[in-house]
């Protein structure tokens, strides 16, 4: 397995900003020379170990914020969109590629923000789109995308509403039962709650003072629900805040990001941080078990144990994933170093696709990623019924992993032995940007290999990778 060296020079600088001291105050703190931390600053120079330890003794910092954060997905970002066909062989080394996300993120960004529209501009000329007849034909991000860049780089914790979510279901009712605090909170406001049998999940009528809710939808569901419409009843002016924070380029974006903002608050009061983070722990993250002492769905607490990660009281940092049967990533989110291709599928060799097979159960694998860290990742069908024979299922599974440092908190490492090299398998982001050279399921050439191609010789595939 690679040990990478810790480069956090824009984190340093952060802190030290944070702390309005000059270069040579911070280095007396540390102790070390002035010119040793201009080198760290600059990524010139890895953070020492002695440094990190000063760090947390000096500042009470969580060291482990120094190695999450933008930096390494912007550097998968990167390389992802560097497959694309129209650089061709310009491509920068990865080192490179680290060095722009370390010490120039906002040029980073705004690379990926010219690549996005590129694509979606090509993308629009292909199917001949409309675009090009109309007045308006600025091209923009996608309002969903954009939402979805909000959130993978606030590393999917929003403070704020994560804290006035956990001050809701704090209250005694609220620990007794949620729904019926929910209910009773709503009924204070003059909010009459129902439940009929209809299709959509929840409707609000604000001039009659009701909510209907689907009496179809699951209990976990329902609460869910109840709770995304309290947010937007009672946390508007949060919401709002953190919108104008986000300055998202269109109404679209903006709108879209409310609704992902209530749907946080909702998850965030159905889990609280720290019952739900005490819960976790004390049963060894066993998603089951935690399901039915919350009241909650699988996906749910799939999705919240990858929120864990407040300052000072983080929990297991994990990934998680939802795919649907085309192997399209409709929810990413990583507190690890694997990170989700931004195109496309997952990798085919990850055991997320085999859950459709096998419904009902959770799949175990261990997997190692081409830079050789490794992962305990579980995968389950969260298949969705529509209510009625004829009405459509959707069918989902999930992913979820932390990295094999971690794997002995969670119930699902039992019996698996996590010191056998062959036990596992080798997976990768997406095809373009893994360097394996012998992966039978591979579906392009990758970035940065040269090919030979021989046409008196045919193995699994046309060509041979440098």
């Amino acid at each position: 397995m690679s040990k990478r060296k810790l480069y956090a020079g824009s984190k340093l600088r952060e802190l030290r900003v944070r702390l309005e001291l000059t270069q040579k105050a911070f280095a007396e703190k540390l102790d070390v020379s002035l010119p040793y931390l201009n080198q760290m600053e600059n990524n010139n120079r890895p953070v020492s170990a002695a440094v990190v330890l000063a760090l947390a003794q000096e500042f009470g910092l969580d060291v482990t914020e120094l190695s999450t954060g933008d930096a390494e997905r912007m550097v998968v970002d990167m390389r992802e969109a560097l497959a694309d066909p129209v650089f061709a062989e310009a491509v920068p080394p990865l080192a490179d590629l680290r060095l722009a996300a370390s010490n120039a993120p906002t040029l980073a960004r705004a690379f990926l923000e010219l690549h996005r529209a590129y694509r979606q501009a090509h993308e629009r000329l292909a199917s001949l789109d409309e675009v090009l007849g109309r007045s308006d034909s600025k091209v923009r991000p996608s309002p969903w995308d954009e939402v979805r860049d909000f959130f993978h780089y606030c590393d999917n914790y929003i403070d704020a509403v994560d804290r006035a979510a956990e001050h809701f279901a704090q209250s005694e009712a609220a620990q007794a039962d949620i729904r019926a605090a929910a209910i009773s909170h709503l009924s204070k406001s003059g909010i009459q709650v129902e439940l009929q049998k209809v299709d959509a999940l929840r409707s609000y009528d604000a001039d009659g003072g009701r909510l209907v809710l689907s009496a179809r939808s699951s209990a976990p569901t329902q609460r869910f629900q109840l709770l995304h419409q309290i947010a937007l009843l009672t946390q508007n002016d949060l919401l709002e805040a953190t919108l104008d924070l986000a300055r998202f380029q269109t109404d679209e974006a903006r709108a879209i990001a409310k609704i992902g903002l209530a749907n946080y608050f909702a998850g965030a009061a159905l889990l609280p941080y720290r019952r739900f983070l005490a819960a976790a722990q004390e049963h060894r993250h066993d998603l089951e078990r935690l399901a039915d002492l919350f009241g909650a769905s699988i996906e749910q607490v799939a999705h919240r144990l990858s929120t864990l990660q407040r300052p000072g009281a983080r929990g297991v940092p994990f990934f998680f994933v939802r795919v649907d049967q085309a192997g399209t990533i409709t929810k990413r989110h990583s507190a690890t170093r694997l990170q989700f291709a931004r195109f496309g599928g997952a990798c085919p060799l990850w055991n997320v696709h085999q859950a459709f097979e096998r419904p009902g159960r959770f799949l175990r694998q261990l997997a190692e990623t081409p830079d050789g860290v490794r992962y305990l990742c579980l995968a389950r069908d969260v298949s969705k019924s529509g209510g009625s024979f004829h009405a459509p299922v959707r069918r989902y599974a999930i992913g979820l992993g932390c990295e094999i440092a971690h794997a002995e908190a969670l119930v699902y490492a039992d019996d698996m032995d996590l010191s056998r090299p062959e036990a596992y398998e080798p997976i990768g982001i997406s095809c373009r940007i893994c360097e394996r050279r012998d992966c039978h399921q591979r579906s392009v050439p990758p970035l940065e290999r040269p090919l030979s191609v021989d046409p008196d010789t045919r193995e699994g595939l046309p060509y041979r990778i440098g």
